[in-house]
């Protein structure tokens, strides 16, 4: 890989229930083979009408919550970190109040990977072109400070590049080393993107060509219980 660039789609505007994702992103951006494409949490839950009504009242963001996830690990004033049902370790189960109608929230996708595969597959027909999605959201990370994007579905680009068996630069044999490749696209996107800019999708072009295939975030990125030394 010699060099990478990422691309903000801008112009958007505000995502409806029922939108396609795809037609609304074509509309925006000329897109190259090879592509990776990707698209915030908050207008894919938009586009799937993953958005719910929520008082003032902490008790009800407290039991909203508790309805997204599978169970709660800690507790902290009004601050849960849950386990949803995807299998995501996050605060208060992902939900989102940030760029929504006050009053609402957002939800995560029911199933992150699907999305990502339905919105590339709308791409690839339009376009005719191999190009790869990922959904990305903002996360917290433990025993470190500060917030970052990462994905948390993907479609037609590895999830994660599997070094193990290959040789550093110096000839000894990597045993371990695994690069969640599609977290490194999702946050490398986010720089293009912002938090209060309303660009909710970029372009990251430049990626090795071997990485795309197909992918799923559930399946390779998130750490079974037995492999977990933390819970």
């Amino acid at each position: 890989m010699s060099a990478i660039s990422i691309h903000p789609i801008e112009g958007i505007g505000e995502v409806k229930p029922g939108d396609t994702l795809a037609d609304l992103l074509i509309d925006r951006f000329d897109f190259h083979p090879l592509d990776v494409v990707v698209v915030t949490q908050k207008i894919v839950s938009k586009a799937e009408g993953r958005l719910v009504t929520v008082g003032e009242d902490p008790g009800e963001h407290e039991a909203l919550v508790e309805s997204e996830s599978v169970r709660i690990i800690r507790r902290r004033g009004e601050l849960l970190i849950s386990e949803t049902s995807h299998g995501f370790i996050c605060a208060n189960a992902g939900i989102d109040y940030s760029n929504v109608e006050r009053g609402q929230a957002a939800l995560l996708p029911l199933d992150p990977d699907r999305s990502a595969r339905r919105i590339r597959d709308g791409l690839v027909a339009r376009t005719g072109y191999e190009v790869a999605v990922i959904v990305s959201d903002t996360f917290g990370r433990a025993w470190r400070k500060g917030l970052t994007d990462i994905a948390i579905g993907c479609a037609g680009i590895s999830a994660i590049v599997d070094l193990k068996g290959t040789s550093d630069h110096m000839g000894r044999e990597l045993q371990v080393t695994e690069i969640c490749i599609a977290d490194e696209l999702a946050g490398a996107a986010e720089l293009v993107m912002g938090k209060a800019r309303s660009v909710p999708a970029a372009v990251v072009r430049g990626i090795e060509p071997e990485w795309f295939r197909e992918s799923s975030v559930r399946a390779e990125i998130v750490r079974p219980p037995q492999e977990d030394l933390f819970r």
